[in-house]
């Protein structure tokens, strides 16, 4: 895979290069997973991808802030946000550790 971004089309692409679904199958395929991969999350369950890593929901407190441009104070609300924890495996590969 080349470029930038990978992208949902280039997900399609390479699924059906490489296990040869049809264009549309494929689409249908990686559309399927984000959203079971969005739902899992809303509903607040952890998601593991073995070698990989695992995305989950995190609630932040409400904590103090400055706006930046005026220096005011000002509280920053609670909030929930996803946060993704890579595999071992995944850390060694981007580390150069293993190939």
């Amino acid at each position: 895979m080349q470029g930038k971004n990978l992208t949902r089309q280039r997900l399609a692409r390479e699924v059906h290069e490489q296990i040869g679904f049809s264009l549309n199958d494929a689409g249908d395929l990686v559309d399927h997973f984000f959203a079971c991969l969005k739902q899992s999350l809303l509903d607040g369950e952890e998601v593991k991808l073995v070698n990989f890593g695992a995305f989950k929901v995190k609630q932040k407190s409400p904590r103090q802030g400055r706006n930046p441009q005026t220096g005011e104070s000002m509280e920053i609300s609670s909030r929930r946000m996803v946060t993704f924890k890579p595999s071992k495996a995944l850390r060694e590969k981007v580390n150069g550790n293993g190939i």
